[in-house]
């Protein structure tokens, strides 16, 4: 009798051990993806889960507003796991929710794993606060006369409400960011209204001049709004040159370049390594220059004033020159050229165009030795080639101050400067930045009819 209730009590006492060993272990791990703080007309409801070989039992997402609980997603049968992740997604608008309104709401997302010999699950939770703003963006366009050529840049000015919208302008496929007005430092203008914002925008040298533009607006809980506005736009026709690839210049610029980076590795003669810094390596530029957009200030730091304009230099190549490359007389590459090639001398002076902060300042590839000046507002210019560099990362630069010396660093086949002007990080003609008229008529006047 004695050892039936020991045997009796040692079951039990395992059965205890199994039942508390099959609650143990981690339990699911939720990540909500999406919404991260609002919720708008139709926005979607993305879930991660992870557990061991996508093992769920449930899964559930509930939304409530106001004490009115709506289920979202209530499913025992999962999707195929990707390894350890099991993904899901639904909608969350008007005909998931009755009764969907402004205002503050909570998402609550439930799973639930097998533990050991499935005795038991473990589950997990997760909560999430968002706001729901159902109505969209205002924006309305209040600048006049918006001319544009192709491969050149223009200003709008607008306004856009609620204050924490993202907003700018869309020309094609390509979001141009508006700015606060107030950001405008410009002798003549000052703009205290916090609705007004201003976007410098482009039609890139290879897009059609019948692109679509608009002013756009965007809420975090993915509202949109939209507002068509007034311009012209006009061809721009692009030069076309050829460029005989002698031996004594590759051998000079390709080992160069190839010592500077760790961005190509190519191989084959010295032609094939060329083609790569051409067409790799310069894409690869070209990313990096478009990057430094981010860093842009919110304010205008060159003050409205003309851009310098570089009359002591001869102009090489001018901005879309659409190059092809000859070998040995045959056709190996086609390039566009999307800057100024200016020379004087050998080491001549470089001075910053306009007043801006320095964001980057060394060998840059395909470029050379460089320097790119931020002037705010998404715009900036960026200088190549040069055989010195006289600034620093960080540095404030007023216009006409030195910032190197010209060289012929980088793909260079002599002595002279790389200029080019960006607007939120792509490459613009700078021959409007140098004229008067130009910055008066598409920039200053807007801001001052629209103040």
């Amino acid at each position: 009798m004695r050892k039936l209730i020991v045997v009796v009590v040692v079951i039990a006492i395992l059965g205890v051990v199994v039942y508390v060993a099959a609650g143990l272990g981690s339990p699911p791990v939720i990540q909500i993806d999406s919404p991260q703080k609002f919720v708008g007309a139709s926005t979607p409801l993305k879930l991660t889960l992870t557990a061991p070989g996508g093992r769920l039992s449930s899964v559930q997402a509930a939304f409530d507003q106001g004490g009115t609980v709506t289920n979202l997603i209530d499913q025992a049968s999962m999707p195929d796991p990707d390894g350890d992740t099991v993904r899901f997604g639904t909608t969350i608008n008007r005909a998931a929710i009755a009764g969907l309104k402004n205002g503050a709401a909570r998402i609550t997302v439930t799973a639930s794993r097998p533990g050991f010999l499935g005795l038991r699950q473990i589950r997990s939770e997760v909560v999430r606060d968002v706001q729901v703003r159902l109505e969209p963006p205002r924006v309305a366009v209040l600048s006049t006369h918006h001319y544009i050529n192709v491969g050149g840049a223009e200003m709008i000015v607008y306004r856009a409400e609620p204050a924490d919208v993202v907003s700018g302008v869309r020309v094609g496929d390509v979001e141009y960011p508006g700015f606060p007005a107030a950001g405008v430092r410009a002798e003549g203008v000052s703009v205290s209204d916090p609705g007004l914002r201003v976007a410098f925008f482009a039609l890139l040298h290879d897009q059609d001049p019948a692109t679509p533009m608009r002013v756009f607006a965007r809420d975090e809980a993915g509202n949109q709004a939209q507002a068509d506005f007034e311009r012209r736009t006009f061809p721009k026709p692009a030069k076309a040159s050829r460029i005989e690839l002698p031996d004594t210049f590759l051998d000079r610029v390709v080992p160069a370049i190839l010592a500077s980076t760790q961005e190509v590795s190519p191989q084959g003669s010295t032609l094939d390594k060329f083609l790569v810094i051409n067409g790799e390596l310069r894409r690869k530029n070209n990313e990096k220059i478009a990057s430094f957009a981010r860093e842009t200030s919110p304010e205008m730091l060159w003050g409205g004033v003309v851009f310098h304009p570089f009359t002591n230099s001869a102009v090489q190549s001018a901005f879309a020159d659409r190059r092809t490359y000859l070998y040995q007389g045959r056709e190996v590459d086609h390039q566009t050229h999307l800057g100024f090639d200016l020379a004087s001398y050998a080491g001549t002076p470089v001075v910053a165009a306009n007043r801006g902060k320095v964001l980057f300042a060394g060998m840059l590839g395909i470029y050379g030795n460089t320097v790119i000046l931020d002037h705010g507002m998404g715009v900036q210019s960026l200088y190549g080639h040069l055989s010195s560099i006289a600034v620093s990362v960080g540095a404030m630069v007023e216009k006409s101050q030195e910032i190197g010396r010209s060289g012929m660093t980088g793909m260079a086949a002599g002595d002279h400067l790389h200029y080019t002007m960006l607007v939120s990080g792509h490459m613009v003609n700078p021959i409007e930045w140098w004229d008067t008229h130009w910055i008066e008529d598409r920039i200053l006047r807007k801001l001052r009819e629209a103040r």
